[in-house]
């Protein structure tokens, strides 16, 4: 007896659930779902992306990458991050802004300059080296893809940076808060260790936010103003390795998050909304973490080898033990 042939799929299903990935990617959706509600904080997000990773997959069709990091994951952080700038106040952002200046300049001048001689040490290609420096210097991932045209950086050197960073990042988001509270820091303490310390800007928040809303706010602040630095790198980046200013690009997301923060202070008719936003950007920072995670797959871990693992560390351990001294010892 012959099997019934099945009605024809319809044509615009395999490009939306190929059928040999459909139950894995509903999966996947379930677990970023879970993800935008109140139960999961960033380290769990961030760990329930690695587990995702290793043991589901994750579907490239709805993660497509370009430069090595996840085009959703790039917009996703930025669009969050400039939804938190509705819950900041500016004089407030200002007054923050004004402490961490002296370290942020300071850190990020040693980290860079401590970085290019470790890659050198550890002999490492000099690209490579040189965007390890640069996302632990001022903004992770950020900082990296920003960099990678002005220093033709291939594929494979681009990812092997973004593992590091991504690696020492999700260290951070545990790590952190378990140090802050066995040194019983301020919240005005963390959150300025956080923002000088931590790579990138979801797992400063992530890790700021326990803190609760003044390590948030004053972490946030310091962080975006740290990532303006990427704007005089990139361009002085591009004269040392000759490849023209074409390649900058600018982050313009800071600018916007400014707009809203502006709006947030001098439009008191805006509350309502500026909390929801407020909201819908801690979810989406959380899903930013989830996504990070499926990134830390150990083939990507394997690939990054233990000489830019080293670098990382090494810089990662500097600026950390070197900002949390001046902090404690330092009137900032």
């Amino acid at each position: 007896m012959q099997t019934p042939l099945r009605p024809p799929r319809p044509a615009y299903l395999p490009t939306i659930v190929p059928p040999a990935l459909a139950g894995r990617q509903w999966v996947f959706v379930a677990a970023a779902l879970v993800c935008l509600g109140p139960w999961l904080s960033p380290a769990l997000a961030l760990a329930l992306g690695v587990l995702v990773a290793r043991w589901v997959g994750v579907p490239h069709a709805l993660l497509d990458r370009v430069g090595g990091q996840s085009r959703l994951t790039h917009w996703l952080l930025q669009a969050s991050v400039v939804g938190l700038g509705f819950g900041m106040n500016a004089h407030s952002a200002v007054a923050a802004g004004r402490t961490g200046i002296g370290l942020t300049i300071a850190s990020i001048a040693g980290t860079l300059t401590v970085g290019v001689l470790l890659g050198k040490a550890l002999r490492l290609d000099r690209v490579t080296g040189f965007l390890i420096a640069a996302g632990t210097a001022i903004c992770g991932g950020s900082a990296i893809a920003a960099l990678t045209p002005v220093t033709r950086a291939t594929p494979a050197q681009s990812s092997v940076a973004l593992g590091t960073v991504f690696s020492l990042n999700a260290l951070a988001l545990i790590l952190f808060p378990l140090v802050g509270s066995w040194l019983h820091l301020t919240p005005h303490q963390f959150g300025l260790w956080c923002a000088l310390a931590i790579h990138d800007t979801s797992s400063v928040v992530g890790a700021a936010a326990r803190f609760g809303p003044e390590a948030l706010q004053l972490a946030t602040t310091v962080k975006l103003a740290r990532a303006l630095w990427i704007i005089p790198l990139a361009l002085g980046t591009a004269t040392v390795f000759g490849s023209g200013r074409s390649g900058v690009r600018m982050p313009w997301f800071i600018g916007l998050f400014v707009v809203a923060m502006l709006l947030h202070t001098y439009v008191p008719a805006l509350a309502t909304l500026a909390q929801g936003c407020v909201a819908l950007a801690k979810a989406g920072l959380t899903l930013t973490l989830f996504l990070i995670g499926t990134t830390l797959t150990t083939n990507r871990l394997r690939a990054v080898g233990w000489r830019p693992l080293a670098q990382g560390i090494g810089l990662w351990a500097l600026i950390s033990a070197g900002a949390l001294y001046a902090i404690l010892h330092v009137s900032v």
